[in-house]
């Protein structure tokens, strides 16, 4: 917390309160970062000026991108279809292994050269015929003012709205983030708390709060990812226990991905995953009760397949984030047998596809 704000941009933030030192608390997330004038939080993007919270990074993006909905990864929440996508700069954990480190480690306002209000989102994902906007990249948790008042521009279009996020925040920011997402893909990292201590500078039980919390207080549509490091958080015990604690608090019929790690930032000695890991790891996701497990970041026409639980029949068959068949009735029924399978469909035409389109949306502020 020893960075100072430079920038001119600031956004009123919410979620604070002064303490009697004379600092003031950050109450958006587990951190509770104490700050004197000046001082930026953690995530770097939330900081002190003056006697009152900012945000930063309101209004500013690293890029806008229009994507297949299974790259959040999303399988099961109008699959097919087109979502835009952004993010800012920043992010509360500082996990060794992070995947888009350039964005969510950047402490360097260059990466920031989009800017756009939140109508002209909501009106480019209309124009570009987008199913929805998702807050990605980096945790949008860290940029909430910003993500909630796109939200709220997007629905006004009737434009749906994912969160991409590691879920660690706290009750009352919780309960105000997710009332305005209709689908949200939290990272589960592992299923300890001395790797979320050691790899990510965090916690385990805050994100478990937060899932319980969206699977039994709220509507919004959960999917989950562990990104599998060799080593790390691969073992069949642990993947056996995260896997019966999924089934047991948040119900059978979730989704579940795991995704193959590739060396980054500070764990570039770790090989990356094995496909017979990822292949394990399913198994055994399926063996614990699940209904519904996925294999990502690599080439495995099973494990990118959505069957049916009840009689098996392969009902969405794809190859990566292209989708080659499709075998759900408009309102998500098996047309062998008619379960019906969780999430939310539509009727099916053509699908986007794997094609990722960048977007200049332009300074609108």
């Amino acid at each position: 917390m020893d960075e100072l704000i430079s920038v001119d941009q600031h956004y009123p933030a919410k979620y604070w309160h002064a303490i009697d030192d004379g600092r003031i608390q950050c109450d958006l997330c587990p951190r509770d970062c104490k700050l004197q004038e000046g001082q930026r939080g953690a995530c770097f993007v939330r900081g002190r000026v003056g006697d009152t919270l900012v945000l930063t990074t309101y209004g500013r993006s690293s890029g806008f991108c229009i994507d297949p909905i299974e790259k959040k990864p999303l399988n099961h929440f109008y699959p097919g279809s087109s979502i835009l996508s952004f993010g800012t700069a920043g992010c509360n954990l500082v996990c060794k292994f992070c995947q888009n480190w350039d964005i969510s480690k950047s402490r360097n306002s260059d990466k920031l050269a989009a800017q756009a209000s939140p109508v002209a989102i909501a009106a480019t994902a209309a124009a570009q015929g987008c199913k929805s906007v998702a807050f990605t990249y980096n945790d949008p948790i860290i940029f909430a003012e910003y993500a909630m008042d796109t939200a709220d521009a997007c629905h006004e279009r009737g434009i749906k709205t994912v969160a991409v996020t590691a879920g660690y925040i706290h009750a009352q920011p919780r309960r105000d983030f997710f009332a305005k997402m209709d689908a949200a893909n939290v990272d589960l990292k592992a299923f300890s708390d001395e790797f979320y201590l050691k790899l990510c500078g965090a916690h385990l039980q805050p994100i478990l709060d937060t899932l319980i919390y969206l699977r039994q207080e709220t509507q919004v549509w959960v999917e989950l990812t562990t990104l599998l490091i060799p080593g790390y958080n691969d073992s069949p015990e642990e993947l056996g226990a995260m896997s019966e604690w999924i089934v047991r608090e948040l119900g059978r019929e979730v989704p579940v991905h795991f995704s193959a790690f590739h060396p980054a930032y500070k764990l570039t000695e770790v090989a990356a995953t094995p496909l017979t890991t990822l292949i394990q790891a399913r198994d055994i996701a399926m063996a614990a009760g699940l209904s519904y497990v996925y294999t990502g970041n690599v080439h495995n026409s099973t494990g990118d397949t959505t069957f049916c639980p009840a009689c098996g029949k392969s009902l969405i068959v794809r190859d990566w984030y292209q989708i080659n068949q499709y075998q759900l009735g408009s309102e998500g029924h098996c047309v062998n047998c008619h379960h019906k399978i969780a999430g939310h469909f539509e009727k099916f035409s053509k699908p986007f596809g794997a094609k990722r389109i960048p977007v200049q949306i332009g300074n609108q502020l």
